[in-house]
């Protein structure tokens, strides 16, 4: 079955080996045996139902959140010679009826539907007719209380079981935390599934976390040391997007514009615009990014902090999909939590969601601030182990940050300041008392005559107010959750007072005008990246360009021709003949049949151009 299974792959999509625990879930489809299947992005999880689908009898039904996300996966596949349809609201009549004639027929071996018409009555019986026997479901985490992007038209998704008994089902995501993946075998009725998790590792990733100072100069900083390469800009808010959308264009920076409050017609064409390589920077909030195939991403920026570790891996993992160095860069301040909380509103009406809202607010927030290697606090997040002792791909790691001296007498002041003023006051005026400023509010208060008022008269305040948001971090303070927080000793407060506790806090290490923390001048070589050979830039460009064009005139993202992978293994193999094509990653026989041709035209055309 493996050899069967390696041919399919090798016809279609040009792949000549399987990465981590692929053949196991590809072999677990064919069994008819459930799964819970879960890789980080860009871990190769549409190839686990896709091949196997092509070697079963009957149609593959996979449940998908977007139509945008259908429409694309559809052209690609058709694009590599597999009979794929869909049935989705954009559809007309005449269309829906076309693909449930090749349904019935045998003839589509991939169907992508919306959780909601798998609900229907109507639907379902169709697929009865049509003996279905597989159902996957991907970003399988939405079924999820737990999760991070919880959504209730997923939970209809519990009657497959009930209404198919003897199918399989195999459940695909790329985050999710032990207690989501226990959630999401017991809400889709999984039966003694086969549970694989890939490594959440990203060692191509360099990530940072940097106090945010001066946004739009920190962003433009980033987007200049990636110039002429493609990025996703993450913002908290709808109107953040927009403002710095166009403050980006008025730096001459062609920048798209992505949020939930645009119309249709707009998400769709700024999303179109990224995808087919005719803009390379957007600017959006989370709703952006689900089902985005773009591999060539060298870096994903977070203006602020994001609402969970799972979203963060989710984004970050857009960046450096092709196996090359990426970096994602988190602008962060310690107020983002509380911005968060007021964002999310009242969700007392469910108060489980609204428990695990708190929880993962709290968990990104201790990423954020805290003190351990970014590689190996996302990987521990999910369970599991990290066994570097250093990950040269990080902030920390890389020495742009430093430890502070006396730590722990830096805390213990911090935490006296707030036992004085009788855990009373916010976070500004704490700063203000430990660094000595003279301020009305502090007089009329007294705050002058505590023996905490300028204990670091030294510090700037955005060092005070920072290593107070690492001392919530570790437990030591923690902020009420009224209009106008307040600071409040936390549980191991008395531990920092009477000298026991163990405290980290870090600052950046230098102070230099013609230094910026983090930028590519100042950090050390990283790791070696995936597929990081020679190959003829000039040539790549090319074929980059008639890729454009090809894609254009199909109508489908340049991704859906070629790959930039498999672009630069064009670049440097120069095949001349189809044969030597069919040993390049990424082109099977469709591909081969339909740009073969074309492709060795353009690498002679640039060989005798070639001085």
């Amino acid at each position: 079955m493996k050899a069967r299974l390696l041919d399919v792959i090798q016809k279609h999509w040009g792949y000549s080996s399987l990465r981590p625990l692929q053949e196991e879930a590809m072999l677990a489809a064919l069994s008819g045996r459930d799964a819970l299947v879960v890789m980080p992005t860009g871990g190769g999880k549409s190839l686990c139902y896709q091949a196997p689908a092509l070697l079963q009898e009957s149609v593959t039904v996979v449940v998908s959140p977007l139509i945008s996300l259908m429409k694309d996966q559809v052209d690609g596949l058709r694009e590599c010679g597999v009979h794929a349809a869909q049935l989705n609201s954009s559809q007309s009549l005449d269309e829906l009826r076309a693909t449930e004639r090749d349904v019935l027929a045998g003839r589509a071996k991939l169907l992508f539907v919306s959780p909601e018409r798998l609900a229907t009555p109507q639907f379902r019986e169709l697929l009865r007719i049509a003996n279905v026997k597989t159902f996957a479901i991907d970003e399988a985490h939405c079924i999820s209380h737990w999760g991070h992007d919880f959504r209730p038209e997923y939970r209809q998704l519990r009657a497959i079981r009930e209404e198919f008994p003897g199918a399989a089902v195999h459940a695909y995501t790329a985050t999710a935390t032990p207690e989501v993946r226990r959630d999401i075998a017991n809400e889709l009725s999984l039966r003694e599934p086969l549970e694989l998790v890939g490594d959440f590792d990203r060692p191509n990733l360099t990530y940072r976390v940097l106090a945010r100072e001066d946004e739009a100069k920190q962003v433009v900083d980033v987007i200049e040391r990636h110039r002429g390469e493609a990025g996703i800009i993450y913002c908290m808010r709808r109107r953040d997007v927009d403002s710095l959308a166009e403050k980006l264009r008025r730096r001459g920076h062609d920048a798209v514009a992505y949020h939930a409050g645009l119309s249709q017609d707009e998400r769709r064409e700024a999303q179109d615009r990224f995808s087919n390589e005719k803009c390379d920077l957007v600017v959006a909030t989370v709703a952006f990014g689900m089902g985005i195939d773009r591999s060539n991403v060298r870096f994903v920026l977070h203006t602020a902090m994001p609402k969970s570790i799972e979203h963060y891996q989710q984004e970050s993992g857009r960046a450096g999909r092709d196996g090359l160095e990426a970096e994602c860069v988190l602008l962060y301040s310690g107020a983002d939590f509380m911005t968060w909380k007021s964002m999310l509103g009242d969700t007392a009406a469910d108060p489980q969601h609204a428990a695990s809202t708190l929880r993962h607010l709290q968990d990104i927030d201790r990423y954020c601030a805290g003190a351990t290697c970014r590689h190996r606090a996302l990987v521990e997040y999910f369970g599991q182990s990290y066994d570097a002792e250093r990950c040269n791909a990080c902030d920390l790691c890389l020495g742009e940050t430093e430890e502070v001296q006396d730590a722990l007498v830096v805390a213990q002041k911090i935490v006296s300041c707030v036992y004085r003023v009788r855990e009373s006051f916010g976070v500004a005026h704490v700063v203000s008392i430990l660094r000595g400023e003279d301020t009305e509010k502090i007089r009329d208060r007294g705050h002058d005559q505590l023996s905490t008022y300028g204990l670091l008269k030294g510090c700037t305040r955005h060092d005070v107010r920072e290593w107070i948001y690492q001392l919530i971090a570790q437990d030591f303070l923690f902020q009420t959750n009224a209009e106008y927080p307040t600071l409040r000793l936390g549980s191991r407060a008395r531990d920092v007072l009477k000298g026991y506790a163990e405290v980290k806090l870090r600052q950046p290490a230098v102070r230099k005008k013609d230094r910026v923390a983090g930028s590519a001048s100042s950090s050390p070589a990283r790791r070696p990246a995936v597929d990081d050979g020679p190959y003829d830039r000039d040539l790549f460009n090319v074929l980059r360009a008639w890729r454009r064009s090809e894609a254009e005139e199909r109508g489908v993202p340049p991704y859906v021709i070629f790959s930039d992978k498999t672009l630069r293994e064009l670049a440097r193999a120069r095949p001349t003949t189809r044969y030597e094509l069919r040993g390049i990653y990424g082109i099977g026989d469709a591909k081969l049949e339909a740009f073969g041709d074309a492709v060795i035209a353009q690498i002679a055309a640039h060989a005798e151009a070639a001085p």
